[in-house]
């Protein structure tokens, strides 16, 4: 098999980042539109302050969100043909990671503010807190165990 160049190798490694982000940005903008809405309908003015200030943290969550996944493909286009693909993929990753944790933080609040509307904000706090630590292990602790040690090794899960 050939090797790849550096070129050839940035150019495929920002093809993946795209296609994860294409995953995500769907649901993303999905949340991110429905939590505009919100406010707009019949019971939103009887939320308490705590209520308004978990749909705000979901709000702009989901702001952060979109705009943390968009960013590789807008910085793409003004960058475009710039030789500075490298530096594209290094800090497209970040703002995957970025985007991942922003949309932890709004699906969590979100799930709260629906819960403590629904049922009793003990419910509320256990399920919100499940939903964050399901995202936490999937999201960034399960794929940190699986990278390889100093010794070439991964400590695989």
């Amino acid at each position: 098999m050939e090797q790849e160049t550096e070129k050839e190798r940035a150019d495929r490694n920002f093809v993946e980042l795209l296609q994860s982000a294409r995953v995500a940005v769907t649901g993303v903008q999905v949340l991110f539109a429905f939590l505009l809405t919100v406010p707009f309908s019949n019971g939103f003015p009887e939320l308490g302050v705590w209520d308004r200030r978990l749909f705000y943290v979901a709000l702009v969550g989901a702001a952060v969100a979109s705009i943390c996944y968009i960013a590789p493909a807008a910085q793409h286009r003004i960058l475009f043909r710039q030789g500075r693909k490298e530096a594209l993929v290094f800090r497209s990753n970040r703002y995957g990671i970025a985007g991942a944790l922003a949309l932890a933080v709004s699906m969590t609040a979100a799930t709260m503010l629906v819960v403590d509307y629904l049922f009793h904000i003990a419910v509320a706090v256990a399920t919100a807190a499940a939903i964050a630590l399901l995202a936490l292990w999937t999201w960034f602790v399960q794929p940190v165990l699986d990278r390889p040690h100093r010794d070439g090794g991964t400590r695989g899960r």
